[in-house]
């Protein structure tokens, strides 16, 4: 399985792109194999300030749902209409058009405190 080695992940199974001070969210391609078809996305509300863990969007399968967290504290400034339109994209594209949410992060260093590439795949072997 490919892991982007650019991004960051949680053990939640939730991946970060860092660019400046915005992070753009999505779940592992590991995390949607095991959701199955992803049949419904539900979206945070942009201006929402959130910490890192708190539950932030909600990811529905036809086997289970599933809370997506913050991976890191910030604000909510933007979030992928075309998931809520297609959310098959999270299963064919989970760390391209299938992004979920982007926030402001309020401490960028957290992000350095998130699993590489090499931990994560160690962490879901």
């Amino acid at each position: 399985m490919n892991i982007p080695s650019e991004l960051r992940y949680n053990p939640s199974h939730e991946w970060v792109r860092i660019d400046g001070d915005t992070a753009t969210v999505g779940i592992t391609h590991h995390a949607q194999e095991e959701l199955t078809d992803v049949v419904f996305v539900e979206l945070p509300s942009v201006g929402r300030a959130v910490d890192a863990g708190d539950p932030t969007a909600v990811v529905e399968s036809v086997k289970a749902a599933s809370d997506i967290y913050a991976p890191v504290g910030g604000e909510i400034i933007e979030v992928n209409p075309d998931v809520e339109a297609d959310p098959s994209l999270v299963n064919t594209d989970p760390y391209g058009n299938g992004w979920i949410f982007k926030l402001r992060v309020k401490n960028t260093d957290d992000v350095l405190k998130m699993m590489d590439a090499a931990a994560y795949g160690a962490h879901i072997s």
